[in-house]
């Protein structure tokens, strides 16, 4: 019994031996644990977050973002630095203004910074089936159909069309005149666009009806339009209608060329003949859809940046003698052709295209959505941290007017991009953004630049030209910005003359 008793006293002592072991290793575990959870806290409550605007409750600065949303990000880069965020309805949106800060926006992965959320608004538009109202695989496919279209061959091809198209177009001007030169750059842009990209039956069923459906899809596409894309206001409806009439359109076109089994060089049969990777065909409201998308892209931008060209041409006649100049140059060696390798060579008048669309970026404002936290650092050296789940947003029409980047950024200087000074390297690869920049890059870029020197050569070689309109204004009742009112000017019709031609 004795022994019986020891051994059941030392095991109670284990026991207790046990239970305090326990007890002081649970201690120390939760202690650890709340020491873990404090210094993670301690870490959060030292991200810097960026400073948000100040703004009334609930609307935030909704009213301000709408009354002028470049002017809003101007006034604010000035006073809290180029990261800032603004607050409305529930929604953030994170400035990321200048190239310092702007590189995770343009390249980093989809997984973390992606455009599907916040450009929906665009299916409005688009309609259903392309574009950003699809996966992320499906719509790379649909950009790859694109890419097809505009690669080099194919635009080589395609600047005998443009050329073909301003020659029509301007042979309807008389020997003199005067025209808004707005409506005029819109609807040969609009011809070229269609007769390259759309295909001959697209442009040969372009009306002037047309014209006016396209100009109500664009004007669909509003500020408010980000956030409420839905909204019952008469810009909405009528973009609605334009959109279904343009649908309809495209689509009897669609099925004439499939009944008809001819095959022709243009983005639509590109459209008809691809094949996903699944091995399914596109539909016919696929087609239609990503039709309006490549017209969206390939005409609004184009003929804006042309108006501003003309603009900026006119109001600052050094310029235009300089690209008057370089056009007798390339007319002594070449004669009259205009082709590829004759556009190449027009340097300045590129540069003049490029400085335009500088200060003038028909996409003021381009957006993300954020699926993880990130940093940046801005230029004064301060790391802020931007959240994940929320609108990230860059804006070339501030961007590009930075003073650390471009000398003198408001004065208009094509120069800025010659040989020498090349100021749109000066801060990197993102100092201009007009085409976008990184991954997202416009495909469209080259594309762009032949349709309108094509139909600016052909206007300096054959007209003399003189602003009568004051200068313009932005128009700032789209999300695409283009110029106020109309362009008024005086035309001459003439013949450069030049020395051995």
């Amino acid at each position: 019994m004795a022994i019986e008793l020891d051994l059941q006293e030392t095991m109670s002592l284990t026991d207790k031996h046990l239970l305090i072991a326990g007890a002081v290793l649970l201690v120390t575990t939760i202690s650890m644990l709340k020491l873990l959870v404090w210094s993670g806290s301690r870490v959060r409550s030292r991200r810097r977050l960026p400073p948000t605007i100040p703004a009334m409750p609930i609307i935030g600065g909704l009213i301000r973002f709408m009354r002028g949303p470049i002017t809003m990000i101007r006034e604010e880069y000035a006073r809290l630095g180029s990261v800032f965020t603004l607050s409305t309805l529930g929604h953030r949106i994170t400035f990321l203004i200048g190239p310092e800060v702007s590189e995770h926006l343009f390249n980093g992965p989809e997984s973390e910074m992606s455009q599907q959320e916040v450009y929906r608004f665009t299916v409005a538009a688009f309609g259903r089936g392309v574009a950003f109202d699809v996966p992320y695989s499906v719509r790379q496919e649909q950009i790859r159909i694109f890419a097809e279209g505009l690669r080099g061959n194919k635009l080589r091809g395609y600047v005998n069309l443009m050329v073909c198209e301003a020659e029509e177009y301007f042979s309807k001007w008389g020997e003199s005149g005067t025209v808004d030169l707005k409506h005029e750059l819109e609807q040969v842009i609009l011809l070229i666009t269609c007769r390259c990209l759309l295909g001959r039956e697209v442009r040969q069923n372009l009306s002037d009806d047309v014209a006016a459906l396209f100009h109500d899809l664009c004007n669909g596409m509003q500020p408010v339009s980000v956030i409420f894309p839905y909204l019952p206001i008469p810009a909405h409806r009528r973009r609605d209608r334009a959109r279904q009439r343009l649908r309809e359109m495209f689509a009897t076109i669609i099925r004439a060329r499939k009944a008809s089994g001819r095959s022709e060089e243009d983005m639509l049969q590109c459209l008809i003949d691809y094949r996903y990777k699944d091995g399914r065909a596109t539909t016919e409201d696929e087609i239609a859809g990503l039709l309006i998308t490549v017209l969206f892209g390939g005409q609004q931008t184009s003929s804006i940046t042309s108006t501003w060209t003309g603009a900026y041409l006119l109001q600052f006649r050094r310029y235009l003698a300089a690209a008057v100049e370089e056009q007798e140059e390339a007319i002594r060696r070449c004669g009259d052709r205009i082709d590829h390798d004759v556009l190449a060579e027009m340097d300045v008048l590129h540069r003049c295209i490029k400085e335009a669309l500088r200060l003038q970026p028909p996409l003021p404002i381009v957006f993300r959505w954020s699926h993880s936290d990130f940093a940046v650092t801005t230029r004064e050296g301060e790391e802020l941290v931007v959240p994940k789940g929320q609108m990230v947003a860059a804006s070339p029409a501030v961007a590009n007017r930075l003073p650390h980047v471009y000398k003198d950024p408001e004065l208009y200087d094509p120069d800025r991009f010659a040989p020498g000074r090349r100021e749109d390297k000066a801060a990197g690869a993102l100092s201009y953004i007009s085409f976008g920049g990184g991954k997202h890059w416009c495909l469209g870029e080259f594309f762009a630049y032949l349709e309108i020197k094509t139909v600016w050569a052909h206007l300096l070689r054959n007209f003399e030209l003189e602003l009568m309109s004051p200068f313009p204004e932005n128009e700032w009742n789209s999300m695409v910005v283009g110029v106020k009112g109309k362009l008024m000017v005086k035309y001459t019709r003439r013949q450069l003359v030049v020395d051995g031609n």
